[in-house]
């Protein structure tokens, strides 16, 4: 652990606002608050940053694979810190690995491996993500429906055990037994929607069992129409579930996004990526059970078109918040980091910059490319 550190020279982000000529104080991991650069107390690292933007780190929810790693392939403590490592120089200091559906084993597998990454304290970890396999194939996107399955006590006692940190399950509501959610949320499973069939009336049961969110908003679901406003009715409608938004411009069109916000607020919308093995990576074209993606431009396909997860980083993600949707720097990032928090019940561990909370920041140079992480008050810079 570094000794106490006062960041200098940078705007800092707030929960409300940006602030100037003020300096970080950092130590033992933790954010003290701020101080006037004349008022650094003694015995302080003096470190000026040379201008930009000091925000809190961005956390991603949804994280298949990053750095040439599927999640699916490597099941084990190793993958998990290769995609945390490669999502961090673009900014992102706490995520959720996630598992695309698989079979039970790999279930199993990657839920010890969670576990076990947690317990190592690999920076960055948060929890894990199971997308799937209790998914509807109408709606199945790029997974193999082959790999789905039903939902019984079994499975609910296997995802609703014990965890170190955070564990997010998305799910087709329409196809979990009345109680499903329910018993989940009772675990302290944060359970989402997603490929799905669910009307507007089957989503608003699922909220009332405790459903805490959908995922990636638009993909994969019912839409909004005049007489039946289907899920993305029902999670417009809805304030207190958070909702995650792909803002690449391929999963959803802008304007889309922008009538979302509009329509709910920001204050439940996180930024995710959905990201896939190039995202940090050397390589482009992966393998995603048994089918070759293909990958130009950010944009992954498989051989018929489908989206295949996305080539986004947080940091892409963040920017075009600003240039697509047209929010303030302060607006994205609340979606890129508190909104996350908040959703993850960790808002009094990170998410913004505020006293007492764990120092994991991202420093954003003029051009918003990011220049340093830190997690935990531990600095790592970046090209």
């Amino acid at each position: 652990m570094t000794g106490p550190t006062a960041l200098l020279g940078a705007h800092i982000v707030l929960p409300h606002g940006v602030v100037q000529h003020q300096a970080l104080l950092i130590a033992d991991g933790r954010i003290l608050g701020l101080a006037a650069p004349g008022d650094v107390p003694d015995g302080y690292q003096r470190v000026d940053l040379g201008g930009g933007t000091l925000l809190p780190g961005f956390i991603d929810t949804q994280v298949n694979g990053g750095g040439d790693v599927l999640f699916n392939d490597q099941t084990s403590v190793e993958g998990i810190r290769a995609i945390a490592q490669a999502h961090r120089q673009f900014g992102t200091t706490g995520l959720m690995p996630t598992l695309i559906s698989d079979h039970p084993q790999v279930v199993d597998a990657a839920l010890a491996a969670g576990e076990d990454a947690l317990e190592q304290g690999v920076p960055g970890v948060l929890g894990l993500h199971i997308e799937g396999p209790h998914l509807n194939p109408a709606k199945k996107g790029i997974h193999d429906q082959t790999r789905f399955a039903a939902i019984d006590a079994r499975v609910i006692e296997r995802l609703g055990a014990p965890t170190l940190g955070r564990r997010i399950v998305t799910l087709a509501p329409e196809l979990a037994p009345k109680g499903a959610i329910a018993a989940l949320t009772l675990a302290g499973v944060l359970v989402c929607a997603g490929h799905s069939m669910a009307d507007y009336a089957q989503t608003r049961a699922a909220l009332a069992e405790g459903l805490a969110g959908f995922t990636h908003l638009f993909n994969a679901m019912t839409q909004f129409s005049s007489r039946e406003p289907g899920m993305v009715g029902a999670a417009l409608e809805d304030r207190g579930t958070h909702v995650g938004l792909i803002v690449d411009g391929l999963h959803v069109h802008p304007a889309a996004l922008r009538v979302a916000l509009m329509a709910r607020g920001s204050e439940g919308a996180m930024l995710v990526t959905d990201a896939m093995p190039p995202v940090g990576g050397q390589g482009l074209d992966f393998t995603l059970m048994g089918t070759r993606i293909t990958v130009k431009d950010g944009d992954c396909r498989g051989p018929d078109g489908t989206l295949a997860g996305s080539g986004l980083s947080m940091i892409a993600a963040f920017n075009n918040t600003i240039t697509m949707l047209g929010q303030d720097l302060v607006t994205a990032s609340r979606m890129a980091s508190g909104n996350p928090a908040r959703f993850l019940r960790l808002e009094h561990e990170t998410g913004s910059i505020a006293p007492g909370l764990r120092a994991d920041l991202v420093h954003l140079d003029e051009a918003r490319n990011v220049t340093a992480t830190w997690i935990a008050g531990q600095r790592e810079d970046h090209a």
